[in-house]
């Protein structure tokens, strides 16, 4: 949390002083406007610190209110430095190619007040369809055949939710919906493959009955993202348990002739002082004959894992969640989000997220329910199929 943090105070601050400094040099306001502005920004670039310590100390009241504001307000001032940045950048290139080649391009010249309202304009537009977006779960559909899906197995249907993040934002609403989504495709076993939760547990006993009331015939299992350590893990297992969840932590389960296995999030164990079975060991204990799927929530690749799996189901990322940012997550995970992967000997499938973290928003990077289909092979049929 403390790296988090120190990342946090180091970015955000700068970000809302290149705000301010647009806001400044296009309405030029006085004294008392510029301080009113100033405070307006430093209550928002503390708020979320004080309602992460509202939500350990037990306190709703009121807390919901500045959560939506301050996410919100994140939402809007990220656009706003994306859309302002590439404008600044892009007026950099003009001027450096005038000063290299002597030469004076012709251009528009908005006034600072003009240019600030036409990207206040697109950026409340953006933020407007980033709701519409975030609130449109979709369900992506895979077809994956082996030889190790027998006709005796049949099509073995998998839904994978992924990056929920339930707590103060995303609860009862978002979550009906996801459910409404899952009932729909039908699925034989549903899998959550990481941070199911977000922040501190309060008043979740609603979301915890919707989730219960859902029964795959296979059942349900889930693993731990790096949010399970922060709502507090003994109370996010417990969280899981009783939403009807099978927990995999670094562990092995067949179940329907399929091997699925759980580990941990990085984060998580880093806490735990016991040994625990590499990924690796884990899966060559895993019956050969059995198709498995390795549920991991961030989308690393262990080299020595290769070929002891067949489909890894991974999340973390969101996608960016808000264009541009997916070049941010791409720089860490290179793996594309949302589409399946080939790997040696198996398949890599990144889910984009089901719901929102921070800001309530997303762009060009769509919410989804993934339907995996395994099914036994046929003459004729590639190894995978991808249907959008």
């Amino acid at each position: 949390m403390t790296p988090f943090l120190l990342i946090y105070l180091s970015i955000y601050p700068l970000v809302h002083y290149y705000t301010f400094r647009k806001i400044q040099a296009a309405f030029f306001p006085g004294k008392k406007a510029r301080t009113g502005i100033a405070l307006f920004m430093a209550t928002m670039i503390a708020t979320p610190i004080m309602v992460r310590l509202a939500e350990k100390a037990g306190i709703e009241t009121g807390t919901r209110f500045w959560a939506h504001a301050s996410s919100s307000w994140m939402g809007l001032v990220f656009l706003f430095i994306s859309l302002a940045g590439a404008v600044d950048l892009f007026r950099f290139a003009i001027l450096a190619a005038e000063k290299t080649l002597k030469i004076r391009l012709a251009r528009p010249q908005p006034s600072p007040f003009q240019l600030l309202a036409l990207q206040a304009i697109l950026v409340f537009a953006v933020y407007g369809y980033g709701l519409f977006e975030a609130a449109d779960i979709r369900l992506e559909r895979i077809e994956i055949a082996s030889p190790k899906i027998t006709a005796q197995i049949g099509k073995i249907r998998i839904a994978q939710i992924s990056d929920v993040h339930l707590g103060l934002l995303i609860k009862e609403g978002r979550l009906t919906r996801i459910i409404a989504r899952i009932k729909e495709a039908q699925p034989d076993i549903l899998v959550s493959t990481g941070d199911l939760l977000d922040g501190q547990l309060n008043h979740l006993t609603t979301e915890t009955e919707l989730l219960a009331a859902v029964k795959p015939p296979l059942g349900k299992i889930a693993i731990t993202g790096n949010h399970e350590f922060i709502a507090g893990l003994e109370d996010a297992l417990a969280f899981t348990k009783k939403s009807g969840f099978t927990m995999l932590r670094d562990q092995g389960v067949a179940i329907g002739g399929i091997n699925y296995v759980g580990v941990d999030d990085p984060v998580i164990k880093s806490l735990d002082q016991e040994h625990t079975p590499s990924e690796h060991d884990l899966l060559s204990a895993q019956p050969k004959e059995n198709f498995t799927v390795l549920l991991k929530h961030r989308p690393d690749i262990n080299p020595n894992s290769l070929g002891l799996f067949d489909l890894q189901l991974s999340g973390h990322t969101h996608k960016g969640q808000i264009f541009p940012f997916n070049l941010l997550t791409w720089f860490f995970y290179p793996q594309p989000a949302g589409q399946l992967t080939e790997l040696h000997s198996g398949f890599l499938y990144l889910s984009p997220g089901t719901g929102t973290w921070g800001p309530p928003i997303r762009f060009l990077a769509p919410p989804e329910v993934t339907i995996i289909d395994l099914v036994p092979p046929k003459q004729g049929r590639s190894s995978f199929l991808h249907n959008r």
